[in-house]
């Protein structure tokens, strides 16, 4: 894939993975300090001695936030939706400043692996080079990929999943049950709101419930068209 330059007011799927494949989140520890860094390096305004601090506090996976100098309004990036899997990640932003996917980015991937690399005592590249990013040209697709994002958990204990679920409350509960995404958030169970921006993808269904309904209903071409995308 060719590195695009993001352009602020535009939606864009990142993703990466572990170099090799390898698992990148081993417990929740690694998942919560994954979570916390989605919100603290997402300020146009923190400073870098912040940054470092931040980077070197390996044993509070969620960096006692109250503690911190609070952040400002001002984000490099509206976060969408998000899911995190043993061994990557999705992410749905939309590009809020200047700059902001690139800044982001290099924040979230400096400060995980560092953290990830000092916890375990090693050293080296954790990710797969650099994060994999697609614009989305297509205001239809946010719903879609928003759908396929959150559906993504699944492969953990239904690996073709993509085929296709007959069993829909199995759906409903173990994505329901799955702490490390957005998904909560918007079928109205509180997990990380202070995250996600819900408002960009609110004008495509009025309630939560709505929104259960669309994952209940996602249909195998439709994922098969976004797995072409990204």
């Amino acid at each position: 894939m060719s590195r695009i330059k993001a352009e602020t007011g535009y939606y864009y799927h990142i993703y990466n993975r572990g170099v090799d494949k390898r698992i990148i989140f081993e417990n929740n520890a690694d998942y919560a300090r994954f979570i916390h860094s989605l919100y603290f390096c997402n300020d146009t305004k923190v400073q870098n001695l912040n940054i470092r601090r931040f980077i070197s506090d390996v044993k509070s996976p969620t960096l006692n936030m109250e503690k911190r100098d609070k952040r400002s309004e001002e984000r490099l990036v509206d976060i969408m939706c998000f899911s995190l899997m043993p061994n990557h990640y999705h992410l749905l932003v939309k590009q809020a400043a200047e700059n902001g996917v690139s800044l982001f980015m290099h924040r979230l991937g400096t400060a995980y692996t560092n953290y990830f690399n000092a916890k375990n005592e090693r050293n080296g590249s954790l990710f797969q080079g650099r994060f994999k990013i697609k614009q989305i040209t297509e205001e239809k697709y946010l719903v879609y990929l928003s759908k396929y994002i959150h559906l993504n958990p699944l492969e953990i204990v239904v690996p073709d999943w993509q085929e296709g679920v007959k069993d829909k409350n199995k759906v409903n509960d173990y994505l329901s049950s799955y702490k490390w995404s957005s998904y909560q958030d918007y079928v109205g169970i509180k997990n990380f709101p202070s995250i996600i921006n819900k408002d960009l993808l609110g004008e495509y269904y009025p309630s939560p419930a709505s929104y259960k309904e669309l994952i209940n209903t996602f249909i195998p071409d439709d994922l098969r068209q976004i797995k072409n995308m990204i």
